[in-house]
């Protein structure tokens, strides 16, 4: 008796020099990425999200970074970035609260002024799930943190004005 082998899920891996062209390159990957999978939908939450962690790679580090992009169960899309620095910046370092997206709203109205400093801030409005870790030194042959963050089908975000 024949079976199906569920399919297999798809991911990709792009490794970023230390350099200021990195986010750009990025996006232009994810959204090649986004289009071959027929995921158009996610592509702008996608490209912003993705474009503020690896331009704060690039920002608090003095090494390398890799952007991954898969997907996941239930037609999620998962997007996390390695970097260098083992240091897990808030609100990472601990699972997000019932309530963060609000409170994230919040936090943005209330400093419409802010020019920088407001990456994570949109990561926290934009993606459905989110976390990091730190890799342990030469766990896999990398130290460092991982970031991640995951959008769902028909996803939503409120941050583009934010953004601009």
């Amino acid at each position: 008796m024949p079976t199906v082998a569920p399919e297999n899920p798809w991911s990709y891996s792009l490794r970023l020099p230390h350099d200021p062209r990195a986010a750009a390159i990025a996006r232009t990957t994810l959204r090649a990425v986004l289009a071959r999978h027929e995921l158009g939908e996610l592509t702008d939450p996608a490209t912003l999200v993705a474009s503020e962690m690896v331009t704060n790679a690039y920002r608090h580090t003095t090494g390398p970074a890799e952007m991954r992009i898969r997907a996941v169960e239930e037609g999620r899309l998962r997007i996390s970035v390695w970097d260098t620095n083992p240091d897990i910046p808030p609100p990472f370092d601990k699972p997000p609260a019932l309530f963060d997206r609000s409170s994230a709203l919040a936090e943005a109205a209330a400093n419409t002024e802010a020019t920088y400093g407001r990456g994570l801030l949109i990561v926290r409005i934009c993606a459905d799930n989110w976390g990091g870790y730190a890799l342990a030194d030469e766990l896999f042959g990398r130290s460092g943190k991982l970031l991640w963050f995951e959008l769902a089908p028909q996803h939503t975000c409120d941050a583009f004005e934010i953004a601009a």
